[in-house]
């Protein structure tokens, strides 16, 4: 059987669009994933914020969702969040976050000062700290 060239290109174009970038290349996942991270590390880390733990598990529960509808499997969803590699990722992301605030993340006032800053601006890391 012979492959003409329109049907190699059809078969090139729709394994391409089927392929998909890895969870930590997809802005809506990862940044969301970021925002988690930094309220627990804030809440970890200060003794005067506390995490609101049932809406940060419902937002993961949905995120988690989300990224199904996306076209990822459970597996592939539970293997970028449990990538020690991923970790280190986002911990020097949050670490880089936290200077270009200009405090210090290794610090505990610091990061309240920045959980008191994130409550108060609204912001999505914010909205999992009390």
């Amino acid at each position: 059987m012979r492959l003409t060239t329109s049907a190699i290109l059809l078969a090139l174009t729709t394994s391409a669009a089927l392929a998909k970038a890895p969870l930590r290349e997809v802005p809506e996942i990862d940044n969301s994933m970021f925002s988690v991270a930094m309220a627990i590390e804030i809440s970890d880390k200060c003794a005067s914020i506390k995490p609101r733990t049932l809406k940060g598990l419902g937002f993961l529960m949905r995120l988690s969702e989300k990224a199904q509808d996306m076209g990822y499997s459970k597996a592939e969803i539970d293997a970028y969040r449990k990538s020690d590699i991923e970790k280190a990722r986002i911990r020097a992301k949050g670490e880089a976050y936290v200077r270009d605030k200009g405090l210090d993340p290794l610090d505990p006032q610091d990061l309240c000062k920045l959980g008191e800053m994130e409550m108060a601006q609204g912001s999505q890391i914010g909205s999992f700290l009390k």
